[in-house]
Formats: C-alpha cells, sequence, structure tokens
C-alpha cells in the first residue's frame, strides 16, 4: 500500500471505473430513459423536431427521436453492464451533444448543466472502454 500511495497511483482503478461507469448508465437510464423509450411516437418526434429541424428534414423527427431515446434507455443499459461499451458510449455521446446545444441555445451555460455532464461522461466511457469489469471482457 505504501508503494501505491508515493507512486500516485490510485489505490483502485478499475474498481473505481466501474463505478462510474455503472452509475453513469444507471441514473441515465432511470431518470431519462425509460420514460422516453415507453413513450408514444409524438414524443418521439418531439426529441427529434430540433435535430431535424436543424438539417432541414422533418421527416426524420420520429426516427431521429427514437434515436435519442435508445441510446438513452437500452445504450445506457450498455454501458452499465459494459456490453457494446463504446459505440454505446458513443451513440449517448452523439444524443448528448445535442441536447447540450439545444439547451445551451435556450438557455445558455446555466440550463445546459446536465447534458454536458452525460457528455463528459460518455466521453469519458468512450475513450477508456469497458475496463476490467465489464461483459466485453468476459465475453470477448
Amino acid at each position: 500500500m505504501k508503494n501505491l500511495l508515493f507512486n500516485n497511483q490510485p489505490l483502485f482503478p478499475e474498481t473505481s471505473y466501474f463505478v462510474l461507469r455503472l452509475c453513469t448508465g444507471i441514473a441515465m437510464l432511470y431518470y431519462h430513459g425509460w420514460s422516453k423509450i415507453l413513450s408514444d411516437s409524438l414524443r418521439w418526434e418531439r426529441l427529434g423536431s430540433s435535430l431535424s429541424q436543424w438539417i432541414g428534414l422533418d421527416a426524420l423527427a420520429v426516427p431521429l427521436g427514437f434515436m435519442a431515446a435508445f441510446s438513452e434507455s437500452i445504450g445506457s443499459l450498455l454501458i452499465a453492464l459494459g456490453l457494446l461499451t463504446r459505440p454505446a458510449a458513443f451513440l449517448l455521446g452523439i444524443t448528448m451533444l445535442v441536447a447540450s446545444s439545444k439547451k445551451l441555445s435556450e438557455a445558455g451555460i446555466d440550463g445546459s448543466e446536465l447534458p454536458l455532464l452525460f457528455l463528459m461522461l460518455s466521453v469519458v466511457v468512450l475513450l477508456k472502454g469497458p475496463g476490467k469489469y465489464s461483459l466485453d471482457r468476459i465475453l470477448f
């Protein structure tokens, strides 16, 4: 233990990353994902309308809204489990990038704290990957 502290190495790097990945996935799933994935197509249309209006294709509002709901629910569950971690983190990161830009334009930096936080966490998970304690490591 002495060597770990004096070499500036964290005591539990893989365990702490597992907790970060698990809490990120569960928090996004519980607070944002389930309600969106279980909603109807009208809510998906509202979710996807900001991006579809920006790119000029209003017909894509429902599919884009479903993709956002999917990444916030199933993608978050995959991140929590450590299964297909990088693709799920990429999808969630793109969703949070869109949500952050929308919140920044509407409410400024103060109103966009939560999507920016989830964006940063998604980038960390994307860069680090599944980690030692994950289903990706067991299966692949």
